[in-house]
């Protein structure tokens, strides 16, 4: 994958997690053409991968469903906060962008994901039915919560 214009310092980081790029893609077609950060979440104590996000800068048709934001810890290092600090993160990028919104989704029955949305200031704006050929669709999921966190600056 091409690098794109902007490019973040190596490693974002807070005291207890860093992002450390793993890809960049100038246009990412499996979500619509927008350009997509690709980190690993690393523990800073051990250094060890606990787990990946990813931002997604801009929007189209298909991050309407699968939102800005995607995240994933690995189950043995789940319940630690490393979610919501990667995301925490990841907001600090879409600011320097200069995204007036960022979309975060999750399916209804993923409590955790819920709350970490709600805990960031995300706001609930719906429960939507996903199409038949969107890849989330593909995978299982009928349906996905979708928040929205508006940076008010860039209104």
């Amino acid at each position: 994958m091409a690098p794109f214009s902007f490019f973040p310092d190596p490693a974002l980081e807070d005291g207890e997690v860093a992002l450390r790029l793993q890809e960049t893609a100038a246009s990412a077609p499996e979500l619509g053409g927008v350009p997509v950060y690709r980190f690993a979440i690393v523990r800073r104590a051990d250094g060890r991968t606990v787990g990946r996000c990813e931002l997604r800068v801009g929007f189209s048709e298909t991050l309407y469903y699968a939102g800005n934001i995607g995240y994933s810890v690995d189950k043995p290092e789940r319940g630690h906060g490393y979610a919501k600090r990667a995301c925490l993160l990841l907001l600090q990028l879409a600011r320097r962008h200069r995204m007036p919104q960022v979309v975060i989704t999750c399916r209804p029955d993923n409590a955790p994901s819920r709350r970490i949305c709600e805990s960031l200031g995300a706001r609930l704006r719906g429960i939507v039915p996903l199409p038949a050929d969107h890849p989330l669709y593909r995978d299982g999921d009928r349906e996905e919560c979708r928040y929205v966190l508006t940076f008010d600056e860039y209104r």
